[in-house]
């Protein structure tokens, strides 16, 4: 299992000084599973960080809070599914047929991707694991990679790899420069 580095970045408006450095390392593990490891150096005291849930479990409007996410969709096609997972342990899982166009049945066959975050001192480490079952059908992928930050005061930060447009939009398929592939 050989992992790859990629570096998140704040949405020019809306920077967090709290952040120092928001890292994401994936790797397949077994051609079974991708496996997602976000590394967020920061000032983790400035930040709100959900805690962690007694039983962890699917959830809508975990963006609105510290989460970090993942698009994943196949090059030339317009379909995506998107996974969001929180600190507190509970994720969600989206199908998109198209940009934004949110299929909710489809959604509800995927197989839970798992979830685990760990703090120490001014680190916060989340990981992802994503079942291969659970991506859109391929053999190479498209990968977004970001997370919505918030601070004690409510205000929220957006990184991802790339930033195409003037406002933060993960879904902005510009934005998903990490290629997968197995």
């Amino acid at each position: 299992m050989t992992a790859t580095s990629l570096i998140l970045h704040p949405h020019p408006t809306t920077p967090c000084p709290a952040v120092r450095a928001l890292a994401v390392d994936w790797a397949w593990v077994d051609t079974d599973t991708l496996r997602l490891d976000y590394r967020l150096d920061a000032e983790l005291a400035a930040l709100r960080i959900p805690l962690l849930a007694v039983m962890p479990s699917a959830r809508d409007g975990l963006w609105r809070h510290t989460c970090f996410e993942a698009f994943i969709g196949v090059p030339d096609a317009s379909g995506y599914h998107e996974f969001n997972a929180s600190p507190s342990g509970d994720f969600a899982a989206y199908v998109f047929a198209a940009e934004r166009q949110r299929q909710r049945q489809m959604a509800a066959t995927l197989p839970a991707p798992q979830v685990s975050c760990h703090t120490g001192g001014e680190r916060l480490q989340l990981r992802l694991e994503i079942p291969r079952a659970a991506l859109p059908a391929g053999q190479a992928w498209q990968l977004g990679l970001s997370a919505v930050i918030e601070t004690v005061s409510g205000e929220c930060s957006y990184f991802a790899l790339v930033h195409p447009g003037p406002t933060p939009d993960f879904h902005a398929r510009a934005g998903w420069t990490a290629r997968l592939s197995l």
